[in-house]
């Protein structure tokens, strides 16, 4: 697949300043709404729902990462420069696997607070050229506009790509929720709004803490998911997507998959010697 805007790929020579230059770029060219027609979350995972509307159900793939630590192999993700990642893709339609393919890159900096697309996107890139079907939608495991600059990964992928896009994170890099986000019942959404550590107006709404699972014990609970849109995607949609493919687990099943992917692909370069 063509790369629309190679001018905003990743580049990890840049100064830091740099960095936060372009990805203030990046939010600027951002479209977080809804495309015209918008997704459908329902006929994401459920192909008589995509018969129902008379089309074929959209592709979605999940993105995550593993790290080969050349130098280190004490299982500090962080790593070093002379690491490795690999990029796992797992395209989904109607619920089944179509497409698995990863990639193996070498890692330029290190992990920086607010600038992992820097660090990551390149493999990610990579894995996404191996791919020969065009996913309808991508779930980056990390954020899209909640984010100090309103472009993680998910939103600075997307618009490299022009393509629909979604963040989805397990911690809050920034924002503000709207309500306490302890013990929610599964299927809550509670808005995430901007703060002054963003570069946006105060009150934003930048994504949701999503509650996809819920033990039935009250001593223990499940955190929330941070969902925020990357490109070409709504707030309210990408909330509603991530529950629509989250049946059972925390993770959407995309996402979880790759993870699981990312895992085994590993083990086979190890193995391989590569």
């Amino acid at each position: 697949m063509m790369t629309p805007r190679p001018d905003l790929a990743p580049d990890a020579t840049l100064s830091r300043g740099e960095m936060e230059t372009l990805q203030r770029e990046i939010a600027d060219v951002a479209v977080f709404a809804d495309d015209d027609p918008p997704l459908e979350p329902e006929t994401l995972s459920n192909p008589l729902a995509a018969t129902s509307t008379g089309g074929e159900p959209p592709i979605v793939a999940g993105v995550d990462q593993s790290f080969l630590l050349d130098s280190d192999d004490s299982g500090d993700e962080d790593g070093g420069t002379d690491d490795r990642a690999l990029s796992a893709v797992v395209a989904m339609q109607a619920g089944e696997v179509i497409e698995r393919v990863f990639a193996v890159t070498p890692l330029e900096i290190p992990y920086i607070p607010g600038l992992l697309s820097f660090r990551e996107g390149r493999p990610i890139l990579d894995a996404l050229e191996e791919l020969s079907v065009e996913p309808d939608l991508y779930l980056f495991d990390g954020s899209g506009r909640i984010h100090f600059r309103q472009a993680g990964i998910a939103t600075h992928m997307g618009v490299v790509r022009d393509v629909p896009s979604i963040g989805v994170a397990k911690s809050l890099l920034c924002g503000s929720p709207r309500e306490d986000l302890e013990n929610l019942p599964a299927g809550t959404t509670i808005p995430i709004e901007a703060t002054d550590r963003v570069d946006a107006p105060e009150g934003t709404l930048l994504g949701y803490a999503v509650q996809t699972k819920q033990y039935e014990s009250s001593s223990r609970y499940v955190n929330p998911l941070y969902v925020s849109p990357g490109h070409r995607v709504g707030p309210e949609t990408a909330a509603e997507v991530v529950l629509a493919l989250s049946e059972g687990y925390k993770l959407p099943e995309p996402v979880r998959l790759a993870d699981s992917y990312a895992t085994e692909a590993k083990g086979e370069v190890v193995d391989g010697g590569e």
